[in-house]
């Protein structure tokens, strides 16, 4: 007996070993295969800029237009979007509502992300064979520049789900508890599964099908933490499946159609000049210019830090890429003159919804390409409503600062200013840059990008002297994971959104909102409030991509502007997206600004208010988003 219970302690041991060892293996597995995926969204990023960019030379400069670039441009860019969403799910990026996830105890916390994980494995499993099977019958389809199969483009898809799911089963395989794995995988198998056999009883019930999956599923899916994506296509996937006689490759198709439209490769390539203008040290230069104007004054790297958004808001169009730009060049002086870290966080976050219609938005591009409105247009309908918001947190900035001791701040020379300002004029021509090739017709407002991606790496060797290689890879990787998680919410709520039309819903919600007393004035106030919400629970791009085609057209029935009408619902999306305790962009400002998000929650009401007060202006008179039109 001693000698078996020996050889069970020796066995055990073993086995205590062996799991780590196994857990190692496991790691090392996913670590190669994410460099297999890794280098090629990197490749393709870098791609991409080539090929935009050699088509704007070729037509502008040599009047020799390359009529395949644009083709092979949205070939790679469905590539681009499913390996970059591969990678943001081995990194854990795509964008997922956590507010109840985050106050639960840490073990239903972990036990909360296994089902997250399940969940999306399960969407994956589901909709992988649609989409080979859209793949295959993309392959009779020939391109009419290359003249190859469009089968190349579409298996992208199948492709990319397979890593997804690839790299879902490795997470699960790896974690720590098999048995919150089981239960996980149990609940979200019996949820499926009972749906599934309460398909009889769902076809009858019409279009209260689209409360069940569009509200309920897709609503418990969001806020258990499932990523958004993920809980769109979940959604989508059971109402097409259990309830209607559709096809469920149509909604592969859908998905291809969202994520591929070409205007949205805009996306990858801003992002990208984001990270590139704060790792050549535009951004620093920016904000040291404008701190040596204002900086001795009552609030003055306040109104600086409302400053320099505007400013790199109209560089990189990425509100994360803008925060992290700034944050670090200006806390640190703001901390020594005494600011507390709760009101910088709680401005910059506001600061984040204040310059959310300054192009090159990322959301203006995606309103143009799901509502047909001109981009060209909204770029310059975004400066002014911008500014308002500005002159109206500028006037909080002054009323709580107004009596600020300065007497220790030495004010900055006029050589010192005069220094400061040529040091920063490159930094500061690229958003003029930008500008004048969209409006003079050099590149469109997809290819434009990679003329501010030039000039910025031009800037950063020649001018600044900062260009750090061995960061350009992690840049190319996180901007194609960043490109990845928005393009598949795109892609999945586009279905949604093709869902509901399918459904006669959006005749029945144009009818209504027509019906709304007080016209136009009263559709905007609902709208303001509907999008606060829209924003603080989806984000504004999912929300735009869902109800944009529904209610543009109901704005335009009712006399409303549509570049008016898309600064109003951006600017109310971007108060619900910065405004706590569920706004996913006021956490993301705490992160970047090292502040813990209970300190600024008392301060940043009164920033959200002026920012309500400016959108107000800005619904009342249209003339300040359309008088330059």
């Amino acid at each position: 007996m001693a000698r078996v219970g020996v050889q069970v302690t020796e066995m055990a041991g073993e086995a205590a070993v062996q799991s780590p060892r196994r857990r190692s293996r496991l790691a090392s597995l996913e670590r190669l295969l994410g460099l297999a995926v890794d280098i090629p969204a990197a490749i393709l990023v870098a791609a991409e800029i080539v090929i935009l960019f050699a088509g704007v030379v070729a037509r502008y400069g040599l009047h020799r237009p390359l009529i395949w670039s644009d083709e092979l441009a949205s070939i790679l860019f469905l590539w681009l979007a499913m390996l970059g969403a591969a990678v943001a799910f081995r990194r854990s990026e795509h964008m997922r509502m956590t507010a109840i996830v985050g106050s639960a105890g840490p073990a239903m916390r972990a036990w909360l992300d296994l089902v997250a994980v399940c969940a999306a494995l399960a969407f994956l499993a589901m909709i992988v064979w649609p989409a080979y099977d859209y793949a295959y019958e993309e392959s009779f389809i020939t391109t009419p520049a290359l003249q190859i199969s469009n089968m190349w483009r579409a298996v992208a898809l199948p492709v990319g789900l397979c890593l997804m799911a690839a790299f879902a089963l490795l997470r699960l395989v790896r974690a720590a508890d098999y048995l919150k794995v089981l239960t996980a995988a149990l609940s979200v198998a019996a949820v499926v599964g009972l749906f599934w056999l309460a398909q009889p009883y769902l076809r009858p019930l019409g279009n209260l099908n689209l409360l069940i999956f569009f509200v309920g599923v897709a609503g418990f899916c969001v806020f258990a933490g499932v990523p958004i994506a993920f809980g769109f296509g979940l959604a989508i996937f059971g109402y097409l499946a259990l309830t209607t006689h559709t096809p469920v490759m149509v909604l592969v198709g859908r998905m291809d159609e969202g994520m591929s439209h070409l205007i949205l490769l805009s996306v990858p390539l801003f992002v990208f000049l984001g990270l590139l203008i704060e790792m050549t040290g535009m951004a620093r230069a920016m904000v040291a210019f404008l701190a040596s104007l204002l900086g001795h004054v009552r609030g003055g790297l306040h109104y600086v830090l409302v400053g320099a958004m505007y400013l790199v808001s109209g560089i990189s169009g990425a509100k994360a890429a803008d925060m992290a730009a700034v944050a670090p060049v200006l806390f640190p002086e703001m901390k020594q003159r005494g600011a507390k870290p709760g009101d910088l966080v709680a401005l910059l976050a506001a600061t984040g919804a204040q310059t959310e219609t300054i192009p090159p938005s990322l959301v203006l591009i995606t309103i143009g390409s799901v509502t047909g409105v001109s981009i060209a247009a909204l770029f310059t309908g975004g400066l002014l409503p911008g500014v308002v918001l500005a002159l109206t947190l500028c006037t909080l900035v002054w009323w709580r600062y107004r009596h600020e001791d300065m007497s220790h701040v030495r004010r900055a020379t006029a050589s010192e200013i005069g220094k400061t300002f040529v040091i920063a004029l490159p930094a500061l021509a690229l958003p003029f840059v930008i500008r004048y090739a969209v409006v003079e017709g050099i590149a469109t407002a997809t290819e434009v990008s990679t003329i501010g991606i030039v000039y910025g790496a031009l800037v950063g060797l020649v001018v600044y002297r900062r260009f750090d290689w061995q960061r350009l890879f992690p840049m190319l990787v996180e901007t194609a994971a960043l490109s990845g998680a928005i393009l598949l919410i795109i892609g999945t709520a586009t279905g949604m959104a093709w869902g509901l039309t399918q459904s006669g819903f959006s005749r029945s919600l144009a009818s209504a909102m027509t019906g709304l007393p007080g016209g136009a004035a009263t559709f905007i106030a609902v709208s303001i409030l509907a999008f606060t919400i829209l924003g603080s629970v989806l984000e504004g791009i999912p929300a735009i991509v869902l109800f944009g085609p529904l209610l543009f057209p109901i704005a335009h029935a009712v006399g409303v502007h549509e570049v008016h009408y898309a600064m109003i619902i951006i600017l109310a999306m971007g108060i619900g997206l910065f405004a706590p305790p569920f706004g996913v962009g006021y956490y993301a400002a705490c992160a970047i600004g090292r502040v813990e998000p209970a300190e600024g929650i008392r301060p940043i009401w009164g920033y959200l208010l002026a920012l309500l007060a400016g959108l107000i202006v800005v619904a009342v008179f249209p003339w300040i988003s359309i008088g330059f039109l």
